[in-house]
């Protein structure tokens, strides 16, 4: 039942297919040799292998997968060892949707900054590893600077690439466009971009082109 659970939770979230799932630590070391998966949702308490030492395996193994731990094991021990070994996340049962749903957009952009290939500046790094807003003066650095304290369920990281994306752009995008850019879903996108037209980061413009209900399109404001 709990498998079937975080199995859902994981496939609500845009871009992301669960293609495995094991009964068992030792079980799921198997599969990720055999599946090659992106990232591994592991829990501490397991049968036959815990997480702890299915987690040690994987690195002996030099497997080349992440791991975010959802567990009702919140001894700092266990979690200490866990992140000592690569844990990218470490979520404690209960958890709601929303903190597993940050967990994944927050690992996706993760991806997408480290998959660019290059050289990174200290800011970039410090974003990664802390989920940090510091950014140097340009196109995004304004939007960074004004979400220091997010509302809840805003993810800096997510913030960011939104705000670099309609930087990017010379034309205001809609709420699907954005979600289809970035990778996310088209309601998490609305919420996002209504925070940025609160802090006043966005412009919001409303089409009424064409048949239909009109468009609302999101424009980035350029501070002189």
């Amino acid at each position: 039942m709990v498998q079937e659970i975080n199995t859902q939770f994981i496939e609500r979230v845009a871009g992301y297919q669960v293609v495995g799932v094991a009964g068992n630590g030792a079980e799921g070391v198997r599969l990720v040799g055999e599946l090659s998966p992106d990232l591994v949702v592991m829990d501490v308490f397991m049968p036959v292998q815990d997480g702890l030492k299915a987690l040690a395996q994987l690195r002996a193994n030099n497997e080349a997968v992440d791991v975010i731990v959802i567990t009702a094991a919140k001894d700092k021990p266990t979690i200490q060892a866990m992140l000592r070994n690569g844990a990218v996340d470490y979520i404690i049962k209960p958890f709601q949707f929303e903190r597993i749903r940050e967990s994944l957009e927050s690992y996706r952009q993760y991806r997408l900054q480290l998959g660019k290939g290059g050289l990174a500046s200290q800011e970039e790094v410090d974003r990664l590893l802390f989920r940090k807003t510091t950014e140097p003066a340009g196109r995004a650095g304004d939007a960074a600077r004004e979400t220091e304290a997010l509302p809840k369920g805003l993810h800096a990281v997510t913030l960011d690439q939104i705000a670099r994306q309609l930087a990017e752009e010379s034309q205001s995008l809609s709420a699907e466009e954005v979600a289809e850019r970035v990778g996310i879903a088209r309601v998490t996108a609305r919420r996002y971009l209504d925070y940025l037209v609160k802090v006043g980061q966005v412009r919001l413009d409303v089409s009424y082109g064409g048949i239909g209900r009109p468009t609302n399109r999101y424009m980035r404001v350029h501070k002189k």
